[in-house]
């Protein structure tokens, strides 16, 4: 067997050899083992594609531009790549390639990529018949001074002399004629363009803000500085200043704080805020019952807890404690009046063993009048269970359910002024025959009023100098104990004794006191009610019970501290006692006292040792307990934990809020949770929750409810009360709740009757009201009730744009009303009536748009301060020299006072 190698060149492959293996049998014939199916053209490779044989078979290779698998070969579109082809300007696919191509004006590099300007004017001057001047791409005629370009854009023909009288020049705006021709110019705020004829405005907001503060926005030929919200444009138009909301009328019920573009509302204790603006009293007993043991009163700016009969208030003001009896030989804990007698000379004494209050010189005016009170007036007032009130009297004792014996004396003293200075030294107290058995357990309050002045001359006072007149008022009121009853003296002779009893001690003590032998005891010292100071006090060192000398002026004693009267001074409270007025004598004993807790307390709760929430004790100091698991408390000092209710257990003891108490489901805000049916109650309407997990809704404040259940905010407590004032001159609408959201399902009437020729003058500053309520909310001022009247102004959409008209008929009947479905600020809205003698000016004013069309404009119309001062000048033109030039000038700015100033010239001068 012989091999033979062949090669030959196959069509197609130049250089490359096909090589055959041919096997020689041994009869001498040949077998062939490799077909070349590229040179028979037995194929099935694309068109554009390459044949490549191969041993035993062959491959097919898609030529170059073209992608695919060899037997399905696609065009590569190169331009359509990122890079467009490489091209710079287009790029054009062909089958298996591509070609880049220039725009006009331009021609193909010899890269065959890049594009070269084509210079138009190096070859016959592009055409031009004066002057051409290439651009890039392009190329411009041109002609020389004195000729103008034709139509054609390439010949030129000779420029005829300009002139103004024709077509202006060519100007935009000015044209002078000058020896050269026409001289075009602009006026401020345009500048010239090149061609020397056209005028565009300048963006003065461009550069450096236009010298605005805040805002700049450019206008044709001129621009308008305007201000943030709560900062008001001063007259030179470039600065802003802030808006002092609290200087406005009406701005906040209580107090008001201004700062930088805004303001805010702030209100006293015991009340809080509500519209914004506005300040509710706090009904402290809907939360909680006011943490009172029994009975809670609410009062404005605060509330008073209470208790039954036989019981007393805790120091902490909220606990209930048994009244301690007066025992037989012992002094009860408030006033004691003892009286006694030994020849002519009578002798009272006052002992305040608590509750002394005193205060001398109560008022700039009155500075001779001394207060002195002892113990507590019995009150008559409402006792509150849940919702359950009854008629009751406050701080009675466990004896008394019978009304106290009350008796007011009144007498003067002439030629002498009232003083309190402490007992001489040295002074003996005669001691007599006591009056009666003494009102020592009975007295429960003494009230002593001094009042020093100088009588006045007149025609009819019979001693023409001035002399001293002192008046002294006495209030006493003493128990009638029902249990000192017997058989032969009921409840009616028993209180006949008791008020006989205290008239005679009334008339020993205004004995005593002209003879001036009437003591008070206060704190362990005693004082003289005496009708001349003693000459070793002299006034200009002393300044008297209660005050002390600071820098050479007379001041009370401040809270926490008392008048010492063996000092003659200031002194602060020592450990363990308190005082929480100015000018007292002594000072209260803290609750349980050890005689220790700081110098100097202010009041109660600044005793040491008081008992932490989630503890209490007897009298609300240490030592303390927990409370046991299934109460709470959230209080300081208290002598009770609450239950948790229903049956409902705390995680441990010593719980501090309901919070700890395990509910079975969590309420959300809105709500508050049931013991009694365990789960989450939706707030009534007039009361929100805006907290998790509470038992209680709150009331809302003051005369405010709510527009539905499940209120989670104040700020959805609303006052449905109509606003405004009526004014026959001047006077304004306002929704409910202003400036905050009004209610749902309000209807407001008002009605402006001017008196006899005058007409209404109304400002609508700007008004908010749903649009997407599909005019559920409609604000209408007509003629009167009837819908076919005259109608002035009706809308149901927000307009933050402000707007003035006049009425169209000398009276209004103005109606807003509101659905259910949404709510909105509402408006406030000022009016204004004008003698009749006016309207035509005022008409003027009020339809001319550029009142309207400045920003700033705008802003007058909605600066209350501003629209109160126009309102006033338009209401009574005379007023208007109350405001000089210089005034106006600071308030408006020159654009509103040259528009103004044009409107009146014209409407005084109307011929010239």
């Amino acid at each position: 067997m012989y091999v033979h190698v062949l090669i030959r060149a196959s069509l197609g492959f130049v250089g490359l050899c096909l090589v055959a293996f041919v096997q020689q049998s041994a009869s001498g014939s040949r077998t062939t083992q490799d077909v070349d199916e590229c040179a028979e053209a037995i194929d099935n490779c694309s068109i554009d594609a390459i044949c490549q044989n191969t041993l035993k078979s062959y491959k097919c290779i898609c030529k170059s531009g073209y992608k695919g698998d060899g037997k399905h070969c696609e065009d590569v579109d190169e331009c359509a790549t990122d890079y467009n082809g490489g091209c710079v300007h287009e790029c054009i696919n062909i089958p298996g390639n591509y070609r880049c191509t220039c725009y006009d004006g331009f021609r193909l590099a010899h890269d065959g990529h890049n594009c070269l300007d084509v210079d138009e004017c190096s070859e016959g001057n592009g055409g031009c018949q004066q002057i051409c001047v290439n651009m890039m791409g392009s190329y411009e005629c041109r002609c020389r001074e004195g000729f103008l370009l034709s139509d054609n854009q390439h010949t030129c023909i000779q420029r005829p002399k300009e002139t103004c009288a024709v077509n202006n020049g060519g100007c935009d705006s000015t044209c002078h004629d000058s020896v050269t021709g026409v001289r075009c110019s602009c006026p401020v705020g345009f500048t010239l363009q090149p061609d020397r004829k056209t005028c565009k405005d300048i963006d003065e907001c461009r550069l450096n803000n236009g010298g605005c503060d805040h805002v700049c926005r450019n206008t044709v030929g001129s621009f308008e500085c305007s201000c943030k919200k709560g900062y008001k444009l001063l007259t030179n138009e470039r600065t802003c200043q802030d808006i002092d909301e609290c200087s406005f009328d009406r701005a906040c019920d209580h107090f008001c704080v201004n700062s930088a573009g805004s303001f805010q509302c702030l209100c006293h204790k015991g009340y809080v805020l509500y519209g914004l603006a506005h300040c509710g009293d706090i009904d402290e007993c809907s939360i909680n019952r006011g943490g009172c043991k029994y009975g809670c009163i609410n009062t404005l700016g605060s509330y008073e807890c209470t208790c039954p009969p036989g019981y007393k208030l805790h120091w902490n003001r909220k606990d209930c404690i048994e009244l301690v009896k007066c025992p037989p030989g012992l002094v009860a804990p408030k006033a004691t009046l003892t009286c006694s007698k030994m020849g002519k000379k009578e002798s009272c004494s006052l002992t305040c063993a608590s509750k002394a209050h005193y205060l001398a010189g109560t008022s700039h005016h009155k500075p001779s009048e001394h207060i002195l009170s002892c113990g507590i007036p019995i009150l008559r007032g409402k006792s509150c269970i849940g919702s359950v009130c009854v008629p009751t009297l406050l701080f009675l004792s466990v004896e008394t359910l019978a009304p106290p014996v009350k008796q007011t004396a009144s007498f003067k003293i002439k030629n002498a002024k009232c003083h309190l200075h402490p007992k001489l030294t040295g002074r003996t107290e005669d001691r007599g025959r006591t009056l009666g058995p003494g009102l020592n357990c009975l007295v429960t309050f003494v009230n002593l009023k001094c009042d020093s002045s100088k009588k006045a001359k007149g025609r009819r006072a019979r001693n023409p100098s001035n002399k001293e007149v002192t008046r002294i008022t006495l209030e006493l009121e003493a128990e009638v104990k029902p249990g000192d009853t017997t058989g032969s003296c009921n409840l009616s002779c028993l209180r006949q004794r008791m008020e006989k009893q205290v008239k005679t001690y009334i008339k020993a003590l205004k004995k005593s006191i002209n003879q001036e032998r009437f003591l008070i005891r206060v704190a362990g010292l005693e004082y003289e009610v005496a009708q001349k100071l003693p000459q070793a006090a002299p006034p200009q060192e002393n300044c008297g019970p209660g005050w002390e000398r600071d820098s050479g002026r007379c001041v009370r004693c401040l809270p926490g501290s008392y008048y010492h009267g063996e000092q003659e001074r200031c002194v602060q409270c020592p450990p363990g006692t308190f005082q929480e007025k100015e000018g007292q004598l002594a000072c209260d004993l803290c609750p349980g006292s050890d005689g220790h807790g700081p110098v100097g307390a202010r009041n109660i709760s600044s005793c040491a040792g008081q008992c932490s929430t989630g503890y209490f004790s007897n009298d609300g100091f240490k030592p303390c307990q927990p409370c046991p698991q299934g109460t709470y408390q959230p209080d300081l000092g208290r002598t009770l934990c609450f239950p948790c209710g229903g049956g409902l257990s705390t995680k441990r003891e010593g719980a501090s809020s309901f919070h700890d108490c395990e509910v079975k489901v969590q309420c959300s805000p809105g709500h508050y949770y049931n013991t009694s049916v365990h789960r989450c109650i939706r707030c009534p309407v007039g009361t929100y929750q805006t907290e998790f997990r509470q038992n209680y809704c709150i009331s809302c404040p003051g005369n405010t409810t709510t527009d539905f259940d499940g209120a989670t905010s104040v700020s959805q407590c609303k006052n449905r009360q109509c606003g405004g004032e009526m004014g026959e001159f001047m006077g304004y609408i306002e929704s409910p709740n202003y400036p905050g959201n009004y209610p749902a399902n309000v209807e407001c009437i008002w009605n402006i009757n001017p008196p006899s020729k005058r007409k209404i003058l109304i400002v609508v500053p700007e008004i908010f009201l749903p649009s997407e309520d599909e005019c559920g909310d409609v604000l209408v001022m007509r003629k009167n009730w009837s819908a076919t009247s005259i109608t002035t102004y009706e809308t149901c959409q927000t307009y933050e744009r402000p707007i003035a008209f006049t009425a169209r008929s000398r009276r209004l009947w103005i109606n807003f009303k509101s659905n259910e479905a949404n709510s909105a600020r509402g408006f406030q809205i000022p009016y204004v009536t004008y003698d009749e003698d006016y309207e035509q000016l005022v008409e003027d004013i009020v339809r001319d748009g550029r009142l309207y069309a400045s920003e700033n404009h705008q802003e007058i119309l909605k600066d209350k301060k501003l629209i109160k001062t126009l309102f006033d000048v338009l209401a009574h033109p005379n007023n208007y020299f109350k405001y000089t030039t210089r005034e106006s000038n600071e308030m408006l700015p020159r654009s509103f006072i040259r528009l103004i100033s044009s409107k009146v010239s014209a409407f005084l001068r109307p011929y010239k």
